[in-house]
């Protein structure tokens, strides 16, 4: 039983702080994930856009400064794998005082909506983007069905 006032206040004090630490511990887990939920490329692998063009899929990947030979791309069904290698473009004999681009290898990897028709792939490069057209095998076109 409580006889003092100073009592009830240390208890309502108490209170308080265990509602700010509660607080303060959700505030910092929302802050970790961001507001994408997790699902965020890893650092130093290139961002994608997938797009779904009915009889064709077509990505968009960012890999500034990078170039062909630097590049790898295989498919195998609906599974797709982009990796490549980013190197220092540091000039020789420089001494380098800030690299935020740093050398890195990356792999993305993607299952697709549907099985690829790998034959047909078209891939280009240009300003840092690659861009993949990926037909879809026959199977997998949408088809129109007429009413009878």
């Amino acid at each position: 039983m409580w006889t003092r006032v100073g009592d009830v206040d240390r208890m309502f004090n108490t209170m308080d702080l265990l509602r700010t630490r509660m607080n303060r511990l959700f505030t910092d887990y929302d802050n970790f994930y961001g507001d994408d939920f997790g699902w965020r490329a890893a650092d130093g692998t290139p961002r994608t856009n997938l797009y779904d063009k009915g009889n064709q899929l077509e990505i968009q990947a960012e890999v500034p400064g990078m170039t062909k030979d630097d590049l790898n791309i295989k498919i195998q069904g609906n599974y797709l794998e982009i990796s490549g290698t980013r190197k220092s473009d540091a000039p020789e004999g420089y001494k380098v005082h800030r690299a935020e681009r740093e050398a890195a290898t990356f792999t993305r990897s993607f299952t697709l909506p549907s099985e690829i028709d790998a034959e047909k792939v078209n891939a280009s490069l240009s300003d840092g983007i690659l861009s993949l057209t990926l037909p879809k095998i026959e199977a997998a076109k949408p088809k129109q069905v007429s009413i009878s």
